[in-house]
């Protein structure tokens, strides 16, 4: 099996805005069949397999514009965005893992996680909030826990965006100029660009060490943020159709051009 590698990543693709609206109405319709298939509310009525998106990347990658194409035309009903920051003082005094588990979907069920349970390989490790042993453990944990996921059917769907170091700061100085923005920007982002190094040797590693059939890596070219979110959307599709068939459920024929799903 082949690991993805971040030098490999085309970070020149982009996307006009006409190509990119084409293709996320496609892209939109054609998730939002597979949901109300997944739940049981198209097809056969069987509960499809329960759908895990982990978004992981660089800080100003885009991962909030991704999510919002991804799951904006949804039910609510259908779906749950779960962020993850750093664990409160509670959540310290359980296994690492424990808080990731009252947000994961059931079948018929998708989830999609803005930060995960790799921040113990990420940031944990590199800022010294976990020890040496605890970081080098995890990926064996972390792997043991997507396999025993993906063994009961979980599709577990993994996206790095990535962008170049001179993108994330041009980002950095848009956002900090902009007072509906600047919020989303602090001292502890600038802090960890110095350390821009130290973060792509543990990704490094972490996309070595975490990528298995069951959580295999997909690593989105984010310099541009149209193509992102064109490339999110349909790996996202891509994968949850493979995870249907992997547990034997019909992959339903993408609608006709006139037709579509009831959303009401």
């Amino acid at each position: 099996m082949r690991v993805p590698n971040l030098d490999e990543v085309d970070l020149s693709r982009k996307l006009s805005k006409a190509e990119e609206a084409e293709r996320i109405e496609a892209g939109q319709k054609r998730m939002l069949q597979l949901r109300l298939v997944n739940a049981g509310l198209m097809g056969d009525g069987r509960l499809g397999p329960p759908v895990c998106i982990v978004f992981e990347g660089w800080d100003a990658a885009g991962k909030g514009g991704a999510i919002k194409r991804l799951v904006g035309h949804l039910d609510p009903r259908h779906v749950r965005v779960a962020s993850f920051a750093k664990p409160t003082f509670d959540e310290k005094r359980h296994h690492f893992l424990w808080r990731f588990f009252p947000s994961l979907p059931g079948w018929g069920g998708m989830a999609v996680f803005d930060r995960s349970w790799y921040g113990r390989v990420l940031v944990e490790r590199v800022e010294g909030f976990a020890t040496d042993e605890q970081w080098s453990r995890a990926y064996d944990e972390i792997s043991q826990f997507e396999h025993s996921l993906g063994q009961e059917g979980m599709v577990v769907i993994k996206l790095w965006l990535h962008i170049s170091h001179e993108e994330q700061l041009r980002r950095f100085e848009r956002r900090q100029g902009n007072p509906l923005k600047s919020w989303k920007l602090g001292a502890e982002d600038w802090r960890n660009r110095e350390k821009r190094s130290h973060y792509e040797e543990a990704v490094h590693d972490m996309l070595q060490k975490t990528d298995h059939p069951l959580g295999p890596w997909d690593l989105i070219a984010a310099e541009d943020k149209r193509w992102a979110r064109v490339e999110v959307l349909e790996t996202v599709i891509a994968r949850t159709e493979e995870g249907m068939r992997r547990v034997g459920i019909e992959v339903p024929p993408p609608l006709t051009a006139n037709a579509g799903p009831d959303v009401r």
